[in-house]
């Protein structure tokens, strides 16, 4: 028993359910409804995508892991489980998850699961122990997801899913940024190279402010092309400005870890709050169109 909720904890579950809901707000907020089995063919695809992206992960990380108190009762460093079942069970997701994907969904959206689980895993993994412009890269994989849920429901690339995929990626980057503040110890110990261990903390809290003046308005962009609405538009401009406030208290001389874990607090609260908007928004919307559809056919 104990075997298996190890096995669980490689696929990281808490990670891997807030990333397949952000798969699944794209697919709602698409213009166009896929058939049941192509929603249900995502979410499960995205699942076990996910899940064997972290568990290669954690294969990969198994020797790190063991340096940081945070993560060395894992089951690897902690010699619960070989690392080659671990590596068995990350392979056999991933690729399961892409065939199922190619399948049952469409193949572009395979192809973009295929660009998250590679990068993820050959580029950000390793180079996080090279340089903190591993920060940008691992931003790729975890914005896919919402993408990834738009082209299952569309079948295609274009500026409105583009434009979900640049507010994930751009919310990652002081979200991120936030953690390595406040573990700064647990990871030089493990040896990665963050934005703060090699470019200090001034540096990094000016990033920040750099990537919340762009989030803003980019999550503004999706109003003009019909997602959301008027509730949308007012609670990500608000949110957006409470964001960037919070990060420009970052910038005074007396901020510190303090600060840091209130950023990464508000980096969860302002995606819950922004993807709910759009999900809302949405809806009235829909029901809009739906009312004016039954005036419609009540006057004709």
């Amino acid at each position: 028993m104990s075997q298996v909720r190890d096995l669980i904890a490689l696929i990281k579950p808490r990670i891997t359910l807030m990333v397949v809901a952000t798969g699944a707000v794209g697919l709602y907020l698409a213009p166009t409804t896929p058939k049941p089995e192509t929603k249900l063919g995502l979410l499960l695809g995205m699942s076990l995508l996910v899940g064997g992206a972290n568990a290669l992960n954690m294969y990969l990380e198994r020797d790190i892991d063991g340096r940081a108190e945070r993560t060395k009762d894992r089951p690897l460093p902690a010699g619960r489980l070989e690392p080659k079942i671990a590596l068995a069970l990350s392979l056999s997701l991933g690729l399961l998850a892409l065939l199922w994907l190619g399948l049952i969904v469409n193949l572009l959206t395979a192809v973009l699961g295929l660009v998250a689980f590679v990068s993820y895993t050959a580029c950000y993994t390793p180079m996080k122990q090279i340089s903190p412009g591993a920060l940008v890269i691992g931003a790729v994989p975890g914005a896919m997801p919402p993408l990834m849920g738009w082209t299952a429901a569309t079948g295609r690339l274009d500026l409105a899913g583009l434009t979900l995929f640049s507010i994930m990626f751009l919310w990652q980057l002081p979200h991120f940024i936030a953690i390595a503040l406040f573990r700064s110890e647990d990871y030089r110990r493990a040896g990665f190279k963050t934005l703060v261990s090699e470019l200090g903390e001034r540096t990094a809290k000016f990033q920040v402010v750099l990537y919340l003046l762009l989030l803003c308005p980019v999550s503004l962009l999706l109003v003009p092309m019909g997602i959301g609405g008027r509730l949308y538009l007012w609670t990500a401009l608000v949110a957006g400005i409470g964001f960037l406030l919070i990060g420009l208290q970052g910038l005074r001389a007396s901020s510190g870890i303090r600060w840091a874990r209130t950023l990464f607090k508000a980096s969860l609260l302002y995606l819950m709050v922004v993807f709910g908007a759009m999900l809302a928004g949405h809806a009235l919307q829909d029901g809009d169109q739906s009312s004016l559809y039954a005036i419609g056919q009540h006057a004709s």
